[in-house]
């Protein structure tokens, strides 16, 4: 072998090294990207799952709020209703 043959080997070797390290570092990026939307996704869906939670709440507040003023409606009447029916007795 002279001098050309081993240079030549030496390129080929570095090209195909360069190559390798060209393709693994293009998947990993890809990969990463890939890995970044999904969990962007994911998070728009835990977004959307806490805003359809705390709407849910808010209206179970509304309707406990609608009940206790009912209660409180229905328990003055039963007091006018005890007093009435002290009054009669």
């Amino acid at each position: 072998m002279d001098g050309h043959d081993l240079a030549e080997v030496a390129g080929a070797i570095g090209i195909f090294t360069f190559i390798t390290v060209v393709v693994t570092v293009t998947i990993y990026q890809l990969f990463a990207t890939w890995r970044a939307k999904a969990a962007l996704s994911r998070e728009t869906e835990y977004r959307d799952l806490t805003a359809r939670a705390v709407a849910g709440q808010e209206e179970a507040n509304k309707q406990l709020a609608d009940l206790s003023g009912q209660l409180s409606d229905l328990r003055g009447r039963m007091t006018k209703l005890e007093q009435v029916l002290t009054e009669v007795e």
